[in-house]
């Protein structure tokens, strides 16, 4: 299984816990030097980098046809800034990057980001670009009656390229979170993508969400599917909807997922409510493979899930946890997601999401979660008050 990418795979095992670790990683050691970017201005290190497009979302007041709602609520959406202030709210430093117009609209952005703990620091301001937005309906994505109605073309983020911004800004996390959605904006953006999923000396632990989105790629001939193969294999942590496989490369199920995308050295096919199969290869290219099955959640909201897996699959991977207990992290954040409406959700404590993710596999199966799990106080006898049990 191993092939080009492998001489500067970053191994999982190589990244240490940051909260209840004892020894820091070397970057957060005092003294550490910043990153300086080609401005010469200071990047500290943090956990994780997000790259990627955010927009300023504008939500229904009720359900029905975008012609026939009478009023929207302004909310922020972007599938990377979604994972930056999932990961800050758990307690990891996180820093997103993107380019925004110098409107109203960018203000808000980087403000509502912020608010979150994220490190906007990075983010650019473009003054003859404007900062995208999107409206959509209230039901599921993969509804037939869902709408969603991008103006995106011509946005400040769609401007972003190799060298903007600077590689430095980058590489200033352990992890660097990317998703495919960036891909379809641009050239400058396909560009950019290929390049920091190149192999390359120093290059931090690069994840990938392939997040296809077909509209987004109605205008490249086909080629969507193709670009999108060609990035998840020059990744370390490839997250992937077993649907969405399907429906880009016409495969199915997670060993055909698998044998399409060998060179991951984690590879994460997500199975909606069926749970997780997660392909992790040892230090000899060997696959070990773990299955983790979804929590039944009381849906509320069926948006955000993935970017929240995401989320808490890398928070497991910073910490060092078995495969096992990355995903049921990943799986936790999901229920915080789809139990409250909009994309993003306060996350369980630490200390909750720990003490359920160390259950037996029988008690793991009979939890339920619902509304205002993540709020709930319980004292320290187990996880029985925390969520609900049939």
């Amino acid at each position: 299984m191993c092939n080009a990418h492998c001489a500067y795979r970053s191994p999982l095992s190589n990244i240490r816990a940051i909260a209840g670790s004892t020894e820091p990683p070397a970057a957060h050691h005092r003294g550490a030097r910043p990153i300086v970017t080609a401005q010469h201005t200071p990047v500290p290190p943090v956990d994780v980098v997000c790259l990627g497009e955010s927009m300023v979302t504008f939500l229904p007041s009720r359900p029905g046809r975008l012609a026939d709602v009478p009023s929207f609520d302004r909310g922020i959406g972007g599938a990377e800034s979604n994972v930056a202030c999932a990961l800050a709210a758990a307690g990891h430093s996180a820093r997103w990057i993107s380019r925004v117009g110098a409107d109203g609209f960018g203000d808000h952005l980087t403000e509502a980001v912020a608010a979150y703990g994220v490190d906007t620091s990075a983010v650019q301001r473009d003054p003859h670009r404007p900062t995208g937005v999107y409206f959509r309906t209230a039901d599921d994505r993969d509804a037939d009656h869902h709408e969603v109605v991008y103006y995106r073309a011509g946005s400040a983020a769609s401007a972003m390229a190799p060298g903007v911004p600077p590689r430095t800004a980058l590489w200033s996390g352990q992890v660097l979170h990317l998703s495919g959605i960036t891909a379809a904006l641009s050239p400058g953006c396909l560009a950019l993508m290929r390049e920091l999923t190149a192999p390359a000396p120093g290059r931090p632990l690069v994840s990938f969400d392939v997040n296809f989105r077909p509209g987004l790629w109605r205008d490249a001939d086909g080629a969507g599917p193709a670009v999108l193969l060609e990035l998840a294999r020059g990744a370390d942590v490839v997250f992937v909807g077993e649907d969405e496989a399907e429906a880009a490369w016409g495969v199915r199920g997670a060993a055909a997922i698998r044998a399409a995308l060998p060179e991951p050295g984690v590879l994460v096919v997500k199975r909606g409510s069926a749970g997780a199969v997660v392909f992790a290869a040892d230090p000899a290219s060997q696959d070990t493979v773990t299955t983790v099955p979804a929590l039944r959640v009381d849906v509320v909201a069926p948006v955000g899930a993935g970017d929240a897996f995401a989320a808490g699959f890398l928070s497991g991977t910073l910490r060092g946890l078995p495969v096992r207990d990355r995903a049921r992290h990943g799986h936790l954040m999901a229920a915080a997601a789809l139990t409250v409406h909009g994309d993003l959700a306060d996350p369980p404590s630490r200390a909750l999401a720990d003490r359920l993710v160390a259950l037996d596999d029988t008690a793991w199966g009979t939890l339920r979660i619902g509304p205002g799990w993540t709020e709930t106080v319980s004292d320290a006898t187990g996880a029985d008050e925390e969520v609900r049990t049939p």
